[in-house]
């Protein structure tokens, strides 16, 4: 490594535990996404100390609870395909803290960003904190993100909610077009309790006269949803009704689309990502990107068929290893009962296998109950495990709800030693999946390199 390299990586360093010491306002407290301790002109006080980034490129605004992040993700490559360079904001990390902030080029899909610029733009950020009181540390790390987008000079940013919407940091942004993803109970102490209430948080990303995609909601989200939408003079495009859609586990095909110059119906379209809930995330973003095709020429039906077949998106459905003879191995980050159900139906759907074993770990505050209702049934057997982040779920505490649920659970306390377990007790056609929170996921990917170097079958992997 050479002395710029270990500088720039220092500093990267330092800047992260500086920033880390705001969590305790974010993750740590009960009041993360309360009125009384959000302060909705604080972001744009700061932004604008900043020099206001985020007004030097096009945006497209994503909010929801369960596939906002597929759907991001999705329109990034889609728009990649388009020739365009395009900023992705996402949250949270899988493996490396800099996937939240990347630029995707058509020489380059990954584009995480640097540990130079994250290490510069955050000294910047640091110095306006002086100036600007209180400002957390989502707000931090999204004006981060948004200073290295101007720099860089991205051509259009797909930006993800943090948490909510009304109160986001990320809600400073004026989009060409606003998205909801498909709205469930989650988060319930920040959001609400009723699906109403999260549907006026996650609204409140809509903007005067600015178009807003939705998913196919349940009523009582929808009607949320419509009345945000008609009390600011937005147009409303929901999924189901507006485009309607049908297909099967990584085919889609569009029965109705509201722009069939550029999306014909009956078009079918080859996806990466697996999963019959994608067919309807696939639909939510082709819904966005139609709303702002008039502003990119080169967005075309080709850009839309490349982007969705080619479309990463890491630790959602991901096959490890799939190799005749030995165990395959599944990561989904399954974190809510919602999220459960999906991935119940595509273990029962659109995989084969002998036998199930599920690594399961969880965050703090999730319906542990719930997940492991959905999921512990169509196990041969279960180890409960956690993550090395602070807010993991103890094992003891996943070994006693599902023990009220009639289940037994393995209790091993690292991911990595679960994974051995599991290894150890399936043979050839079982299939191994480690779910629950994002972090869980998160700890197997980044020690994923030692254990195929531990275990030999593991080497030769048809998806690592």
């Amino acid at each position: 490594m050479s002395t710029g390299t270990t500088n720039s990586h220092e500093a990267y360093e330092k800047a992260l535990d500086i920033l880390y010491e705001l969590i305790n306002f974010e993750a740590g407290r009960q009041d993360r996404y309360m009125a009384s301790k959000l302060d909705t002109e604080r972001p744009g006080m700061l932004m604008e100390f900043l020099g206001s980034p985020q007004n030097q490129y096009r945006t497209i605004h994503i909010a929801g609870t369960k596939g906002k992040g597929s759907v991001a993700a999705t329109c990034a490559a889609v728009l990649r395909e388009a020739g365009l360079r395009v900023a992705l904001y996402t949250s949270p990390h899988v493996r490396e803290f800099r996937e939240r902030i990347r630029i995707l080029t058509p020489a380059d899909p990954d584009g995480m960003i640097s540990e130079a610029d994250f290490a510069e733009h955050a000294e910047r950020v640091l110095k306006a904190m002086e100036t600007v009181e209180n400002v957390t540390w989502f707000e931090a790390i999204t004006a981060i993100g948004f200073l290295h987008f101007a720099r860089q000079g991205v051509d259009v940013a797909v930006i993800e909610v943090g948490l909510g919407g009304r109160l986001d940091a990320t809600n400073v942004i004026t989009p060409l077009v606003s998205v909801i993803t498909s709205l469930s109970l989650d988060h319930t102490e920040f959001l609400g309790s009723t699906l109403a209430e999260i549907a006026t948080e996650k609204g409140g990303i809509i903007k005067a006269g600015i178009p807003v995609v939705s998913a196919n909601q349940k009523f009582e989200a929808l009607s949320r949803l419509q009345e945000i939408a008609a009390e600011r003079g937005a147009p409303l495009t929901v999924i189901g009704k507006d485009w309607r859609y049908g297909g099967s586990n990584q085919e889609l095909i569009v029965q109705q689309s509201t722009d069939p110059e550029f999306i014909p119906e009956a078009t079918v379209f080859k996806l990466a990502l697996s999963g019959i809930h994608q067919l309807e995330n696939s639909a939510v973003a082709l819904a966005a990107l139609a709303a702002v095709r008039d502003h990119f020429p080169g967005l075309t039906i080709d850009a839309v068929t490349r982007g969705l077949a080619g479309v990463s998106w890491i630790g959602r459905l991901q096959m490890l290893h799939s190799r005749p003879g030995t165990p395959s191995v599944l990561v989904d980050c399954a974190h809510n009962v919602d999220s459960a159900i999906k991935l119940r139906q595509a273990l029962e759907v659109d995989y084969s296998f002998q036998r199930l074993w599920l690594i399961l770990g969880t965050s703090q505050g999730k319906d542990v109950s719930g997940v492991l209702g959905e999921l512990l049934p169509l196990a041969a057997g279960a180890i409960a495990t956690m993550s090395i982040h602070p807010r993991a779920t103890p094992t003891d505490q996943l070994a006693l709800a599902a023990e009220k649920s009639g289940f037994s659970l393995v209790e091993i306390p690292t991911v990595a030693e679960a994974f051995a377990k599991a290894w150890s007790m399936a043979g050839p056609g079982d299939l191994i999946c480690v779910t629950g929170s994002i972090f869980v996921v998160g700890d197997l990917l980044n020690e994923w390199d030692r254990l195929k170097s531990e275990i030999p079958a593991l080497t030769s992997s048809k998806v690592n």
